[in-house]
């Protein structure tokens, strides 16, 4: 089925679903070229051509791509791409003009950029451009100080009028936390954005394309030719090109602030999009594709940076925190009472929190501290919301926005941070924030997002960014990470004592799963001498048999061998995977930053998926976000789910396998998706057990491997799960 069109009119009406990756346009710095992938014939490409290459493009389209680069480097573009690795971007001259091409595969076509070629670019300038990035960041010594810092080497190197880090918050919205401008330029360090101004669709794809310019905000879009791309009748999907030509609702918008050029980048942290690095000019201006090279690495460095400084300030936090922390563990197990030790002594729970009251609810006990709500309304907050929410460490700044009977005691908690004690629904430790009245300042009106034109007969874009102070009510002061961590920390804490409370054989349990912690140690220790040692004793000896006398056996003699033998070897790759299993949770986590592209490129060579599965067609998704985990464990969970996509497809007249990724609450969610038989949704949460298996006799398997791949991922905090029908194939999510 074709994909949805770009759609002729665009307004902010629909501007929210507007399909801006194939917007079907260019900018008009370049030249967009897109050709079949397979034979690299011309399939589409910009009609402005004649102007940067000296040909009509009528002349190029249905041509093979050597007619403007030459037949070598089509050849050695042909093989890149065959081979599956990264394509680069590499210099061509065409009619006696330096261009840069910068190529990527998007579905069905290849798509090369082509820019002129700046001559000015200095290798040894460069170089020091890098040096200075990282030796000027890494001496930043707050997150503050690197926003700034960040910002003024920004517009050092590459000349912006106006250079500002924007922050994103829980609800999108952004806020410009540092500035580096021309004097004459008004200040708009503090202003606040709302997040209809960054659409979604556009947060996406900052994700895929992480530096984004635009060379001139009044330039006459330059349409593809064809629109649609004759391979597969749909539009092209301009992601990840560097010319993807602009939304109309945004150039408006940048017209609207009489901006004339800009360049984004994004400053991801943790796998998801923390905030942008936005560049303002007010004329036209072009940052070659070197130089964008440089922001990218720039932007690299700083989440880099952002990420080590944060978290060296959530540990001095912790460690402050730790002592209140030990303080109530004492007094809770001095006084052998919990509700005692966290309400009644010297240190209470509150302490943790800057909160101005608290509640403890425990086996269906209320005890409430400092400026709450009553006791009926806390208690109908754990009955009616609370005790449905899936996480065990919940938070808002602004209760009465997801739960209504909240607007009563705005004054005493219009903010909370609750965790769940144990395993009930009903026991919970709760800090309550009461509304803390802020002024917000917004660059212009957020509530006057669109106006009509009556000379465009159409809707918009706010004109106005003029600053506009907004009094917030309701909403307490934000919950920190690091105080949400601590949270955590202390559910970890109160756990173990809580269940020696509620349980009082809990000394005799510890003792018992210490025990069969060791015997379980003792197990899969001796389970490679202990049984394989005898296994290969009946391997060697069955091999003998079949080797010496084996057309001396009557046919159910043969039988019997054969049986032994495949026998033998399932049993090996049955204690292969026990082993493999126990040993998950004696691992520990050496946690690392890796490219998900290099390991998967890693793991195919090791299957040599073009000799072993050579009629499937896997695809893996280019510039996957980087994770950070155990490489191994996870280099194995991708191992695992791709063995299991390519056994139960290769029996499909043309199977298929796809490797992706996509933004989900936040989350970079990987996936690995196939064509094959499938399973029953029913049991998509048992098909996770240890030896549970759902497809049939007719493959082989020990129903281990993905109780494996659950165990890993729940190790680094993550989840994984399947979505499938039988006979139509299955889709395996996970983040971590």
């Amino acid at each position: 089925m074709p994909q949805q069109s770009y759609p002729e009119k665009v307004d902010i009406s629909n501007c929210e679903k507007e399909p801006i990756h194939i917007i079907g346009k260019s900018q008009a710095h370049g030249v967009i070229v897109a050709c079949n992938k397979e034979n690299l014939q011309i399939t589409q490409i910009g009609r402005n051509t004649d102007e940067f290459f000296g040909i009509p493009y009528n002349d190029l389209l249905s041509k093979n791509l050597s007619a403007l680069i030459g037949e070598k480097a089509a050849n050695e573009l042909g093989k890149e791409i065959r081979s599956g690795k990264q394509l680069e971007a590499r210099e061509f001259k065409i009619n006696e003009v330096e261009f840069i091409a910068i190529p990527h595969i998007s579905g069905e076509s290849l798509i090369v950029d082509f820019e002129p070629a700046m001559s000015d670019l200095n290798p040894f300038k460069y170089q020091r451009e890098l040096s200075n990035i990282l030796n000027t960041l890494g001496a930043s010594e707050s997150p503050e100080e690197l926003c700034f810092d960040v910002a003024r080497i920004t517009r050092n190197i590459f000349g912006y009028d106006r250079v500002m880090v924007y922050k994103f918050d829980e609800e999108w919205n952004g806020e410009v936390i540092a500035e580096e401008k021309t004097d004459q330029l008004e200040s708009w360090l503090g202003l606040h954005y709302p997040a209809s101004d960054i659409p979604r669709q556009s947060r996406e794809l900052f994700m895929k394309h992480r530096v984004r310019i635009i060379g001139d905000v009044n330039y006459s879009p330059v349409p593809l030719e064809p629109e649609l791309s004759p391979i597969n009748n749909d539009p092209l999907d301009l992601s990840r090109s560097e010319l993807r030509g602009v939304s109309p609702i945004h150039i408006e918008y940048l017209q609207n602030m009489k901006v004339g050029a800009s360049l984004t980048a994004a400053l991801i942290s943790n796998g998801k999009l923390w905030g942008l690095l936005a560049c303002h000019h007010y004329s036209s201006k072009i940052i070659d594709y070197y130089h964008r090279q440089t922001c990218e690495f720039l932007t690299q460095i700083f989440s880099n940076e952002l990420t080590l400084k944060e978290t060296n300030l959530y540990i001095k936090k912790l460690e402050e925190w730790g002592k209140i922390r030990d303080e109530l563990v004492t007094q809770i197990e001095s006084e052998s009472k919990i509700k005692k030790g966290l309400t009644d002594k010297k240190v209470i729970f509150t302490d943790l929190m800057d909160c101005e009251g608290g509640a403890l609810m425990l086996n269906n006990k209320l005890r409430l501290v400092g400026e709450t709500p009553n006791k009926e309304q806390v208690k109908a907050l754990i009955r009616n919301y609370l005790s449905g929410k899936s996480e065990a460490v919940y938070f808002t700044k602004n209760l009465s926005k997801f739960y209504s009977p909240a607007e009563e005691f705005t004054d005493t908690a219009s903010g909370i941070l609750s965790i769940k004690l144990g395993r009930s629904n009903n026991d919970f430790l709760i800090w309550f924030r009461p509304e803390a009245i802020q002024k917000v300042n917004w660059g212009g009106n957020p509530e006057n997002k669109a106006g009509y034109d009556e000379e465009k007969q159409r809707i918009t874009p706010r004109k106005s960014f003029k600053k506009w102070t907004q009094n917030l009510t309701g909403v307490s002061d934000a919950w920190l990470d690091y105080q949400i961590s601590a949270a955590g920390a202390i559910r970890e804490s109160l756990g173990s004592i809580i269940l020696e409370k509620q349980k009082l054989k809990i000394d005799n349990l510890n003792k018992q799963l210490m025990r069969a912690h060791e015997e379980l140690e003792l197990f899969s220790q001796g389970l490679s001498h202990d049984l394989k040692a005898p296994l290969r004793g009946i391997d060697g000896y069955a091999h003998i048999l079949k080797e010496d006398h084996y057309n001396e056996l009557e046919k159910s003699g043969k039988k019997a061998v054969d049986t032994i033998l495949s026998s033998t070897k399932e049993m090996g790759e049955l204690i292969d995977n026990i082993l493999s299993f126990a040993g998950v949770s004696g691992q520990s986590l050496d946690k690392q930053i890796f490219s998900v592209n290099h390991l998967l490129e890693d793991i195919m060579e090791t299957f040599n998926i073009r000799v072993n599965y050579s009629g499937t067609t896997v695809k893996v998704e280019s510039e996957l976000p980087r994770m950070m985990g155990d490489k191994r464990m996870i280099a194995q969970v991708w191992s695992n789910l791709i063995v299991n996509a390519l056994k139960y497809t290769e029996r499909e007249d043309e199977p298929k396998v796809e490797i992706g990724c996509m933004a989900k609450d936040n989350k970079s969610v990987y996936f690995v998706k196939d064509n094959g038989i499938g399973f029953d949704p029913k049991f998509k949460e048992e098909i996770f057990d240890l030896f549970s298996r759902f497809s049939g006799s007719n493959f082989k398997g020990t129903g281990i491997g993905l109780a494996i791949v659950k165990k890993i991922i729940e190790k680094h905090n993550g989840r994984i799960w399947a979505e499938s029908e039988p006979g139509k194939g299955s889709t395996f999510y996970f983040y971590v």
